[in-house]
């Protein structure tokens, strides 16, 4: 009697709850308990153990899925009250490495839940055409929940170790008269140099709070630059670098590696050190850190981007190699940027900031400084995503960096705040200084536009080069001689437009010079076509325009 009253319970017991015993459900009842179970798996994980299973288990899933979600809500408030906060634990080596470790044990406690459903489900009661169509749902939500977190893990671990091989350990800078200043230093060594000579200098300058940033580009022939104070190489310079043409402040770098190694003891890179200090003393501000770019890095960094597009504003060489030193003079170019909007590639890119050939090293910077925003500008969040693995592994090009890593999370708030405001410029050259101004620079006045520059807030204009009063004139101790900062060099721009109405390279309005004066189209087949007559000249004026770049 006892086993006649125990069965009819246990049939009314699968009668009344089928997710619980689907062995007395109907078929349709059985398919529909099996997406659901799936869903609940997906969505609110250890809540299918609950009502269909293992009930211990589920308590226990459910319980670390609400502490997640917590967490979750708690990061999306860091979020939107202290980003800065929020990025400094992801890309903080002990925080970045904790998170990896919860997302890989999430996603292998999720896809054990998932496989634990499978068993809930029970397939051999389902219909058989249903079985197949239950593993693939069972598979695609498993991958898109436990693969999600594992591919997140792996993310982080990418840009970890990224950060570890490119920024150091080092304590964190502070912001000095509100700003935070950083020297980006092109790197150009070679098998037959000693020491790396900078090719490009800029200093980026950025305002602690607001993310306002500007660009100072300083040319690489800058001669009798001044160290800053405290720097140790004004013991052998107090007056500057002025040991002749042979001292520009490019040449800092090595003749610290090469010579002077024992002034900056315990400092990984002297010569960068060294440059740094030079730059800081030449524009009057403090630069607390640097980074050191070689040339193959930055190609290979923009070939990880897909690519920078710019409107280019006159022709650019691949030039070919030197024939003649003294005068500077190449072989036939290996090819042509042509004017124009184009999409540059990491090669071409390089070269369409590298090149100098037919102009002179200031259009050079202005093409420099247009590369720099293309790549700030297009770095957006679909990009991270799709190539964030090509783009960190290319970023592991940058040779050196004095930055904290712990400070990096601070330092990109600060970059997504000022990618969405005008960026200003200054070049100590042309168009805000005279052509020969590097030669006999006037200091005081440097740091005069220097000082206007950073502290000209809110106004419109800004986001143009500033112009150096025409006005101005300065009395250089040393060469005896009166040097004019003036407006753009006269020979920059097609012949004809008054200096007063000439945009500015960094502009975006103007018009890309693809014909000649009499309208015939300018071709890499004419181009070449003067370089085998010997025309340089005549090249000069077809290309003069090419200082003119905007991001697109």
């Amino acid at each position: 009697m006892t086993t006649m009253h125990k069965n009819p319970n246990q049939s009314g017991a699968a009668l009344t709850d089928p997710v619980r015993y689907p062995a007395g459900a109907s078929a349709p009842v059985r398919t529909k308990r099996a997406f659901v179970l799936v869903l609940l798996t997906l969505f609110i994980p250890g809540s299918a153990q609950i009502v269909a299973g293992d009930r211990k288990l589920g308590r226990v899933a459910l319980r670390i899925t609400l502490t997640v979600w917590a967490l979750a809500l708690l990061t999306l408030l860091i979020a939107l009250v202290n980003r800065s906060m929020l990025l400094s634990i992801v890309t903080h080596p002990v925080g970045s490495l904790s998170i990896i470790v919860v997302l890989i044990a999430l996603a292998l406690g999720w896809a054990y839940l998932f496989l634990n459903t499978l068993r809930i489900i029970r397939p051999n009661l389902l219909a058989p055409g249903m079985r197949p169509i239950i593993a693939v749902v069972l598979a695609v939500t498993t991958v898109l929940a436990s693969g999600s977190l594992g591919y997140l893990a792996y993310v982080l671990n990418v840009s970890r170790n990224a950060i570890g091989s490119i920024f150091n350990a080092g304590p964190a800078i502070d912001p000095v008269d509100g700003r935070y200043n950083f020297l980006m230093m092109g790197g150009d060594a070679g098998d037959d140099r000693t020491g790396r000579r900078p090719d490009s200098l800029s200093v980026i300058s950025v305002d602690a709070k607001t993310g306002e940033s500007a660009i100072i580009s300083v040319p690489r022939n800058l001669q009798n630059a001044q160290f800053s104070e405290g720097s140790p190489m004004r013991k052998i310079y107090p007056d500057g670098y002025n040991c002749g043409d042979e001292c520009l402040i490019n040449a800092v770098n090595t003749e610290v590696t090469n010579n002077h190694k024992d002034l900056y003891p315990g400092v990984a890179d002297p010569g960068a050190q060294a440059t740094l200090e030079a730059v800081s003393g030449t524009l009057g501000i403090t630069v607390q850190a640097y980074v050191l770019v070689d040339m193959d890095g930055f190609a290979k960094l923009i070939d990880a981007m897909g690519g920078i597009r710019i409107k280019a504003g006159g022709w650019v060489p691949i030039s070919g190699p030197v024939t003649d030193e003294a005068h500077g003079i190449h072989g036939m170019p290996d090819g042509w940027i042509p004017a124009g909007d184009q999409h540059l590639d990491g090669f071409h890119a390089l070269w369409y900031g590298r090149s100098r050939e037919f102009v002179d090293d200031y259009a050079r910077i202005a093409r420099q400084q247009c590369v720099q925003q293309a790549m700030l500008k297009q770095l957006d969040p679909g990009t991270l995503l799709t190539k964030f693995e090509d783009i960190a592994n290319a970023g592991t090009k940058v040779v050196e960096s004095n930055i904290s890593s712990a400070q990096l999370g601070s330092f990109v708030d600060l970059a997504l705040k000022s990618k969405s405001q005008p960026v200003k410029r200054l070049t100590i050259g042309p168009p805000d200084f005279d052509a020969s101004f590097s030669t006999v620079p006037d200091f005081d006045l440097i740091h005069s536009k220097v000082k206007e520059l950073l502290t000209s807030q809110g106004n419109p204009k800004a986001q143009d080069s500033p112009k150096a009063d025409d006005s101005m004139v300065s009395n250089d101790a040393n060469a005896g001689s009166h040097v004019v900062a003036a407006g753009p060099v006269q020979g920059s721009f097609p012949a004809g437009i008054p200096a007063g109405q000439q945009p500015s390279p960094s502009s975006s309005d103007f018009t890309p010079v693809t014909t000649t004066p009499d309208g015939t189209p300018i071709t890499e087949e004419l181009l070449n076509g003067l370089k085998a007559q010997g025309d340089e000249q005549g090249i000069r004026d077809l290309v003069a325009t090419n200082g003119q770049c905007a991001p697109l």
